[in-house]
């Protein structure tokens, strides 16, 4: 089974690529993030002519989350049972669409996009932190109740783990991404006995998974590796293999961001 992980960037601008590499690359399941739509509006027809089920979760046009699957889409669930809720504007705490899971060919597979954090004293950085701690302690208590789980965490975690995912770390001096804080709360998962399995099949440095549209970061290499496969071990050790699809990030109508793909025995 293949499985796949894609910060689409808008999936309704980027549709007629995301069918293309869906057909090009067999694709089992797809776990898309900052679909930018609304669960009413969400192109589900295209997909499902393509072999796919869609389990989609999006308020507004921010964020978004959804999983594509042609092998199975059961138990759906639009967020993790410690999920930390955000406050806008001064609205009531509401949780944001940020998390969406479903039982894909018997894998259990979160489609995540954590919060940006935007600056070090802004109250998204202590709601990025929170919803990452409140991650790990919901695997550390899945792997608890049941070694034998298979589930996975992938999307966009707005983290690079080490000076090696940015192409230059003096650039992300007292940002955000870098940071103690942040790499901690990421860390976290491992800790609990999550395995990132992109790092175990690609470590080499500059492995990058997202470049900017400005200043001409691809053409120069410039990117930051920020999108992972955080696997439970049992699940982790049926990958048999990762590979960033970075000519995605190629040509007209391009996503920031590129596939990243586990492939499992």
């Amino acid at each position: 089974m293949r499985i796949a992980t894609w910060n689409i960037n808008s999936v309704r601008a980027h549709l007629d690529r995301t069918l293309a590499y869906l057909a090009a690359h067999e694709v089992d399941v797809l776990a898309l993030q900052e679909t930018k739509v609304k669960d009413a509006v969400f192109p589900v027809a295209p997909f499902e002519a393509a072999g796919y089920r869609v389990a989609r979760h999006g308020i507004d046009q921010w964020n978004g989350v959804a999983l594509a699957s042609r092998v199975g889409l059961a138990e759906v669930r639009t967020h993790f049972p410690a999920q930390p809720p955000f406050a806008k504007g001064g609205a009531a705490p509401a949780l944001e669409a940020r998390a969406i899971s479903a039982v894909c060919g018997g894998v259990t597979v979160w489609s995540l996009y954590v919060p940006h954090g935007r600056a070090s004293a802004d109250p998204h950085m202590a709601y990025k932190l929170a919803f990452l701690k409140a991650l790990a302690h919901d695997a550390d208590r899945w792997i608890g109740r049941d070694p034998s789980a298979q589930f996975a965490f992938v999307g966009d975690f707005n983290v690079a783990p080490l000076d090696s995912d940015v192409w230059d770390p003096a650039v992300f001096e007292g940002k955000t991404h870098t940071s103690a804080g942040e790499r901690a709360a990421f860390g976290e998962l491992a800790r609990v006995g999550m395995r990132e399995v992109t790092r175990e099949h690609i470590p080499e440095a500059g492995a990058y998974t997202f470049w900017d549209y400005q200043q001409l970061r691809f053409p120069r290499n410039e990117g930051m590796r920020i999108d992972f496969a955080y696997c439970s071990p049992a699940l982790a050790d049926r990958v048999t293999g990762v590979r960033i699809v970075r000519e995605e990030r190629k040509g007209r109508g391009a996503s920031d961001h590129v596939p990243v793909e586990l492939d499992l025995a």
